[in-house]
């Protein structure tokens, strides 16, 4: 019975890296579109970087994802910091800066 074990374990991890890849550009596609259809003015007055900053930070970081370094290579992993940070932060400034109002 031992020796079932590496023939389907490269299957396991391939999944895991599809599941953990698709959650990545998820969160940064996601970050990316909310940051673009936010107004310039808003990112200063809740004491954060740049509207154009956090565009760039998370289109890199996605594009990288998507060239093929996956999600367990340093782009990756910065871009699902990233992405978390602008959801989980800033995102939350921003809806709290226009009362809570909208969609997103």
């Amino acid at each position: 019975m031992a020796t079932a074990a590496p023939i389907f374990v490269f299957q396991i991890v391939s999944v895991i890296d599809l599941i953990l890849l698709v959650f990545a550009l998820i969160v940064q596609g996601v970050a990316l579109v909310h940051a673009i259809t936010q107004r310039g003015d808003a990112f200063p007055a809740i004491g954060t970087l740049p509207k154009g900053g956090w565009i760039a930070i998370l289109a890199v970081c996605l594009v990288l994802t998507l060239l093929g370094f996956g999600a367990l290579s340093i782009f990756g992993l910065i871009g699902i910091a990233a992405g978390l940070i602008y959801l989980l932060d800033v995102r939350v400034g921003l809806r709290d800066l226009h009362d809570g109002k909208g969609f997103w």
